[in-house]
């Protein structure tokens, strides 16, 4: 049977997302310690594909991720999906509130508890691991008064009690998640796409308006923008954006490939359905009816015809 890789270890956010995004596909999830590891069992051909978190609506994104899709063979996204984030604070059985000294989770979920924590832990020791399954299994051993993790957890490990239900600072707290695949065929367009490239321009003034123009004169909307160093090169950085649209669409093409010809470099991360399913708002004078009749009437001026 294929395997789908996931940020393990079993019990994490990531591991809930990632059933969401194989439902129905015929293979076993199988958990990474990070998201490099993941990535590289991919890239390998050790596994068909891999679910990994890339944005959190309160932390932002997961640089682990970014910085992995950056390097190494390419690897493109076929689908997405979001989570609501809500934690459990779980202890062993028989351990109250007033006996937790220390208290461990993923850094992004202390993140989204902080208020809690102080709030109702005040005395604890908060302290980051590797994930927040990772967390429990300290708690579990006895190395851990309290871990806060998903509601998933508590299934997992026996002899562990719920301190506390539905912790969050922020209530509407959402992850987003990829399913990576190698690539290869592309999911077909919906009218509800997002789109995700990684762009390195030139160093010099004036650069990062030109890549932005390339798709704001196309109506093209930019959901997400964001900048990571390039590591071995101190001041210059890849740039990171998530559009509206899909590649197949004929203004996402267009900008892509001026993308392309302005940029030192151009990576394609993937087009693929949007989780929310929310159309893209396209200007009339960048449709694919706009595009297709301005193709037309350059034919007929290139072949001689009247304009």
């Amino acid at each position: 049977m294929p395997h789908i890789a996931y940020l393990g270890p079993p019990g994490t956010f990531t591991e809930q997302a990632t059933r969401i995004l194989t439902e129905g596909f015929d293979a076993e999830l199988l958990p990474y310690e990070s998201v490099p590891q993941a990535l590289a069992a991919l890239r390998a051909g050790d596994v068909l594909a891999a679910g990994v978190p890339v944005e959190n609506s309160v932390e932002g994104s997961v640089p682990a991720t970014l910085d992995a899709l950056a390097g190494g063979d390419p690897l493109i996204a076929v689908s997405e999906a979001t989570v609501s984030v809500q934690f459990d604070v779980l202890v062993r059985a028989g351990v109250t509130a007033d006996q937790v000294r220390t208290v461990a989770s993923h850094p992004h979920a202390i993140a989204q508890v902080r208020g809690w924590l102080a709030a109702n832990l005040p005395d604890a020791d908060v302290r980051m691991a590797s994930s927040t399954a990772a967390a429990v299994e300290q708690v579990a051993a006895g190395e851990l008064d309290a871990a806060v993790a998903s509601p998933l957890a508590v299934e997992l490990f026996d002899g562990l009690h719920v301190l506390a239900r539905g912790v969050a600072d922020n209530a509407d707290a959402v992850t987003r998640f990829l399913l990576l695949r190698r690539p290869g065929p592309l999911p077909d367009p919906t009218g509800a796409d997002r789109t995700s490239i990684a762009a390195v321009i030139a160093h010099e003034p004036g650069t990062l308006t030109e890549m932005l123009l390339e798709l704001s004169l196309r109506g093209i909307n930019l959901s997400r923008i964001e900048s990571r160093p390039i590591k071995d090169r101190i001041g210059e950085y890849r740039f990171f954006l998530d559009l509206d649209g899909h590649v197949a669409d004929a203004r996402v093409g267009d900008a892509l490939s001026g993308l392309h010809r302005r940029c030192s470099e151009v990576r394609f991360l993937g087009s693929y359905p949007k989780a929310d399913h929310s159309p893209a708002s396209v200007p009339t004078p960048v449709s694919e009816q706009a595009f297709q009749a301005s193709a037309r009437w350059l034919a007929r001026v290139r072949e001689g015809g009247a304009s």
